[in-house]
Formats: structure tokens, sequence, C-alpha cells
């Protein structure tokens, strides 16, 4: 069972470094979307992401643009605070892709408009502003394997 996650725009190597290790333990495929807020070389994101990197499938993109041209005829959520629907209301298919906007400014307003039917939120309460990327992305992943059986997981 394989989910993919994008991030697009990442900015904090931490949680790239975080994700990217949660995408390793998890089978999950890594699509990372330009422009970076850091060098893929950068000590924190690799320290982050500790020696599960060669563990991990990772795809890079210019822009979002090219990742939807590469990527056509495909199952995609969006992951945004402003959606109505949350993760657990929303069936994740073998091979979806999961997307998860910068993490100081979360996914474009037009893509999310655009594609309202298909954006999810993880529950908090109205006083917070939104949760850290690492843990939001752990916590959708872990829904969409528990939705499908933990297939080949222990």
């Amino acid at each position: 069972m394989s989910f993919n996650i994008v991030l697009v725009e990442p900015e904090i190597p931490q949680n790239t470094g975080n994700i990217a290790r949660t995408c390793a333990a998890t089978g999950c495929k890594l699509h990372l979307i330009k422009p970076f807020g850091f060098s893929v070389e950068d000590k924190y994101l690799k320290r982050a992401g500790l020696d599960y990197w060669s563990l991990v499938d990772i795809k890079y993109y210019d822009n979002l643009n090219h990742f939807f041209d590469v990527n056509k005829n495909e199952l995609f959520f969006y992951s945004t605070t402003k959606a109505r629907k949350r993760h657990t209301e929303v069936r994740f298919e073998e091979n979806c892709f999961i997307l998860f906007g910068k993490e100081t400014a979360g996914l474009p307003k037009a893509l999310i408009e655009k594609n309202m039917e298909y954006c999810i939120r993880v529950p908090m309460i109205n006083e917070a502003r939104s949760l850290n990327l690492s843990n939001s992305v752990a916590i959708v992943v872990y829904e969409a394997l528990r939705q499908n059986g933990f297939s080949d997981m222990f």
C-alpha cells in the first residue's frame, strides 16, 4: 500500500526531514515542489531524516504546473485549515496524492477554492492557527494507512 505525500514549497528543513522519515517508515512516496526555503544539502534536513534517506522515493518538481503536468488524472487531496471535511471523512485510495502547503501560508488559495470538494483538515480547537507540518502529515498518513488495513506493515 503506497500513498504520495506532496509538499508544496516547503520552508523548514527539519519538517521536510521529519516527513521524509515518516515516508520511509510507511512506504509513502515524497514529492517536493520548488521553490524550497532551504537547500536539499541542508544539515538540518539530513539530520531530521537520519539514516532513512535511502528508503525514501523522492521526486522533485520545478513548480505546481510541472507537478500537475507529470501527475495527470490522479486522485488528489488537499490538506488545509480552510477545509470543511475532516481527514477521517474521505476515503484514501492506494496511490492517491495528498498535498500539504508551505509552513507560513499553506496551499495557494486558488488551488483550495478550485478543489474544495477534495480539501481535508485535521481537527483542532478554534484558537489554534495550525499544527506543525510534519505532525499534520503523520496524522493524515496514518489515517490513510488505517483505512487500508496497514497492509505490508507490522
